[in-house]
């Protein structure tokens, strides 16, 4: 009996799946940049209205709240997540429970990553999210519809996609982004209040063109920061999940397994998993549909991850 022909891989395979993870490693950073630039200048900006002569001591105090909301939201945002999705702890005495155990714990020794806590989700909708700071501290979800409905192979591709957002630090990113997004929602509340209450009451009547110059900035700043920091994270969670995507194909080395796996999810999924738009972001993909899924959406359109993952 003649041997099968051995099929040689395709040189351009890793090479294309390096190409896609730098390019929307270096396109996320550069989004973030901009919102910790929007957080910078909005901190400054409510220094110099508030009384220019203590500017530095406001700043100080603005950098130490922001310090302190970021330290608890990295140590105990992963807490708060599951508890908001109603995640539970698998049970592996089940059938469904040690099924998905074995898939994550093979997918895991060969990422060569310590296995994160697996949770379910009660849910006819087919969906799942990895949480935590780092592979030692993290956590993977599915909801019981995706278990059920997908194949082993196309549920090896939507958790290396989850994993591979633990092995990309991902999750830690995303999370920085969504305290900066939210920071800079806060400040631009407290520049409104301070101009409504009377900004720039701490400068004299020498200074009278600087201090209107920068009320001007600061309602400019007030109305527009908030959204385009909302569409830099839409764009940023987009790039992620691109990324993902082609880090979970590297690691399965089957890219159709995800791309199936997507195509079911399409069909099946009607958009209305009662969670928290605040958490809508990490999921594999999006749980609530909304009016401004448009301007401010966290996932690429499924077609075009489908046409991504089927030309590597």
């Amino acid at each position: 009996m003649q041997k099968p022909a051995r099929i040689e891989p395709d040189p351009g395979f890793r090479t294309s799946f390096q190409a896609e993870i730098s390019k929307n490693k270096m396109k996320s950073y550069a989004l973030a940049a901009v919102v910790l630039l929007f957080l910078c200048v909005l901190i400054w900006t409510i220094a110099q209205l508030w009384d220019p002569a203590s500017a530095g001591v406001t700043i100080a105090i603005g950098l130490v709240f922001v310090g302190i909301y970021m330290f608890a939201s990295y140590y105990y945002g992963d807490g708060i997540v599951l508890a908001a999705t109603n995640a539970k702890p698998i049970d592996t005495n089940t059938q469904k429970g040690a099924f998905i155990n074995n898939v994550v714990e093979g997918l895991c020794i060969a990422a060569r990553i310590p296995k994160p806590k697996i949770y379910i989700i009660e849910s006819t909708e087919m969906n799942a999210f990895a949480t935590g700071r780092d592979p030692e501290h993290s956590s993977i979800a599915f909801t019981t519809a995706i278990i059920d409905k997908l194949n082993r192979t196309e549920l090896e591709g939507v958790a290396a996609h989850e994993l591979s957002h633990v092995s990309n630090y991902d999750i830690r990113f995303s999370m920085i982004v969504a305290v900066m997004v939210g920071l800079v929602a806060i400040l631009a509340d407290l520049l409104t209040r301070s101009m409504w209450y009377g900004g720039a009451r701490g400068r004299d009547n020498d200074s009278k063109g600087g201090a209107g110059i920068l009320i001007v900035i600061g309602i400019i700043l007030a109305i527009f920061a908030p959204i385009i920091v909302r569409i830099v994270q839409a764009s940023v969670s987009q790039k992620r999940e691109f990324l993902a995507d082609a880090s979970g194909a590297r690691l399965t080395r089957y890219p159709e397994g995800l791309a199936s796996a997507l195509e079911k999810i399409s069909g099946n999924n009607k958009g209305d998993m009662k969670v928290n738009e605040a958490v809508s972001h990490l999921f594999f993909t999006d749980p609530v549909k909304s009016s401004l899924d448009g301007l401010f959406a966290t996932h690429p359109p499924i077609e075009e991850r489908i046409r991504t993952l089927r030309a590597m």
